[in-house]
């Protein structure tokens, strides 16, 4: 980065002289730093997975949740700073039952995000605030089908059949490619998600990790849910051996 130090990287509303806002650069970075989130959007659904990375061993299993539930048939899965992650989530509920108030019907994914990313965007223009340090992974099943849309720290906003951020999504993506997700269930994509997370981990240079697996579609009644426990098991189960024969 050229303009490091010359005073453009102090604020957000600055322009360096090459046309680069750092602060949403190093917002992004906070997002790289972070647990691997992704989002696959298949024939009859979506599934969301979280790599959650476990920094004490008393910290209880199953909260600090990175998923959330948006409103009954959207869900959002976060990776950066968890606490923004938690004040988007919070606007994004908003928006959702304002929708509700203002039209009489559940909110579409697209209204929601783009609501969210216009409010994302807010958080660049002002020198008093920071950018939010998180990535967002929104899935729904609304009037319109299966959706997935990804809100980045600058207020970017796009759909995908397949989403990754944090710090493995390269390799996520990589992998997401190779996957016909047209064709899969979500039965079958929440072994892939599983599969996908426990690949990008690093062992070598993180702690444990807790995954964490939600999703929507038929077997749900478009409802944003858990993954049920005898199935979480087993695609947790089946993702380690997957791995211990790739190695």
């Amino acid at each position: 980065m050229t303009s490091i130090g010359t005073g453009y990287d102090l604020s957000a509303s600055t322009y360096s002289p090459d046309g680069r806002i750092f602060q949403i650069e190093y917002a992004s970075k906070a997002v790289d730093n972070s647990g691997t989130a992704i989002g696959l959007r298949v024939k009859d659904g979506v599934v969301l997975a979280v790599e959650k990375l476990v920094h004490s061993k008393l910290l209880v299993p199953g909260a600090n949740r990175r998923i959330q539930t948006i409103d009954k048939h959207i869900g959002l899965a976060s990776s950066g700073l968890l606490a923004d992650g938690r004040q988007i989530a919070n606007k994004a509920r908003d928006e959702a039952a304002n929708y509700r108030d203002n039209y009489r019907e559940p909110a579409t994914l697209k209204a929601l995000s783009d609501r969210l990313g216009l409010y994302v965007q807010a958080y660049t223009l002002y020198s008093s605030v920071r950018p939010f340090g998180c990535s967002t992974i929104l899935g729904c099943i609304d009037k319109n089908g299966p959706s997935i849309y990804v809100i980045e720290p600058s207020g970017v906003f796009h759909g995908y059949h397949g989403a990754a951020v944090g710090k493995g999504r390269q390799l996520a993506k990589t992998e997401l490619e190779k996957l016909k997700l047209s064709e899969l269930t979500t039965r079958e994509a929440v072994f892939e998600a599983a599969r996908i997370i426990h690949l990008v981990h690093d062992d070598a240079k993180e702690k444990e990790f807790e995954l964490e697996m939600t999703w929507i579609g038929d077997e749900t009644k478009g409802r944003h849910l858990p993954v049920p426990q005898d199935l979480f098991e087993e695609a947790d189960r089946k993702a380690k051996e997957a791995l211990e024969n790739f190695e």
